[in-house]
């Protein structure tokens, strides 16, 4: 598994957080027993990019926390075939001014909040969406069991 972190802010305290991104990851396969070789990006960026990207890729016209770009939706059969081949899942962008923001309206450590997205992400990466009740209860319940013992809630 390749793991890029890429840091498009100022703000250097983000990039404490690639062990952790590393564990969850792990986690992550762990929970959803895979063990295929995939690599994948985390870029920082701020508000104002992400409210763009927002605007542009999804047509809402604010900021948000996470936007992920999965490449395997658009993978071919051929493709898909090669599982042996690493595959690049896509990337996933989490904006650190609302992150900070986010945690401290929840009441919970930046650490928590940046584990979340990252989790939620990678779940949406690997093709987790939460567009229907049903769909929000299972991703919602990955995220849990994934990121409870790992990292605390406050």
């Amino acid at each position: 598994m390749e793991l890029s972190v890429i840091n498009q802010t100022d703000v250097k305290e983000f990039e404490q957080y690639e062990e952790d991104f590393h564990e969850i990851a792990k986690r992550t396969w762990k929970v959803l027993e895979r063990n295929d070789d995939v690599s994948f990006a985390v870029i920082f960026i701020d508000d104002e990019e992400i409210h763009a990207m927002n605007r542009e890729y999804r047509g809402v016209d604010r900021p948000t926390d996470v936007i992920t770009f999965a490449l395997q939706d658009e993978m071919s059969e051929l493709e898909s075939m090669y599982e042996e081949i690493e595959q690049e899942l896509g990337d996933i962008f989490i904006s650190v001014d609302t992150a900070k923001r986010q945690a401290e309206e929840y009441g919970h450590s930046l650490r928590r909040e940046v584990c979340f997205l990252f989790t939620h992400g990678l779940l949406h990466l690997l093709g987790y969406d939460h567009m229907t009740e049903e769909d929000e209860k299972v991703m919602f319940a990955l995220q849990d069991m994934i990121l409870d013992g790992w990292v605390s809630r406050c």
